[in-house]
């Protein structure tokens, strides 16, 4: 035989070891995985982007100049991407006696108790939806909890605003049935027709006047999303994606060693020419 060829099916025959059933799992398993793994890089970069893009928008919305809320919004008006965050000022008077509280709201520190929202009736009539703040539970879910009076007369507000909850945004259930003057989500078309009013689309999360003591605590800004830790899990996958088929190569040059150094320990020695 040509020694070429010899050569040739010798280096065949050190990898038919792959044809096993325990390396051709494994091989697939490695071929799946590198599709995968990109795959999941490209998905960390689309939440880094997206994640990027938010925390610019509220950057902005927060740093821009106020303006009167009526500039924003309308009754049926639907807070768009770009309105949001954005503050805003309003005159009139807070009205108490139609409050209500929204269920199962976190503070700063992550204790649940309530969000206090109040009809706030502007100069021309019209009403808008103020988050005032958030207030603990005295006592279970179901009671009324204590929450301090908002001032009273006229006075000019300043606020974030939001746009209408809904439970494909927020993954809130909208529970029916719940006690009086307690709701799930902040939606300002429901509450046009409870308060027979008309209501400004969105909602406003008070920052001015300040929390002073015995008012609700007052709801942090939005702050920013953590858009670096998605751009390293990017790296991450995608380094991953590389080092699976140098991985493997490893495993089969391992292979190849362990089956070499185990048949030279079973190949019978050569015997040693006679001596005169």
């Amino acid at each position: 035989m040509h020694p070429t060829a010899r050569m040739y099916r010798r280096g065949v025959h050190r990898y038919r070891f792959l044809l096993t059933r325990q390396w051709v799992i494994l091989t697939i398993i490695a071929i799946a995985l590198i599709p995968t793994m990109i795959k999941l890089g490209f998905w960390q970069k689309h939440r880094y982007e997206e994640r990027t893009a938010r925390n610019d928008l509220v950057s902005r919305a927060l740093h821009a100049e106020p303006v009167p809320v009526e500039r924003l919004t309308s009754p049926g008006h639907s807070v768009t991407r770009t309105e949001k965050y954005r503050t805003v000022t309003a005159t009139g008077t807070f009205d108490p006696s139609r409050e209500v509280v929204v269920r199962r709201r976190t503070n700063a520190d992550g204790e649940v108790g309530f969000h206090v929202l109040t009809p706030f009736v502007l100069t021309d009539g019209r009403v808008l939806l103020v988050n005032r703040g958030w207030v603990p539970a005295n006592g279970v879910q179901t009671d009324f909890p204590e929450v301090p009076a908002p001032p009273a007369g006229r006075l000019t507000l300043t606020g974030r605003l939001k746009a209408d909850e809904t439970t494909s945004a927020s993954g809130i259930k909208n529970v029916k049935g719940l006690p009086d003057r307690q709701i799930m989500l902040i939606n300002s078309a429901e509450e046009a027709r409870r308060l027979g009013a008309k209501v400004l689309g969105g909602y406003v999360e008070q920052t001015a006047p300040g929390a002073r003591g015995g008012s609700p605590e007052q709801i942090s800004d939005p702050g920013s999303e953590d858009a670096p830790l998605n751009y390293a899990y990017m790296i991450q996958w995608w380094l991953f994606a590389a080092g699976v088929p140098v991985g493997w190569w490893f495993l089969v040059r391992r292979e190849i060693r362990d089956r070499d150094e185990a048949a030279a320990e079973t190949a019978p020695e050569k015997s040693e020419p006679a001596t005169v």
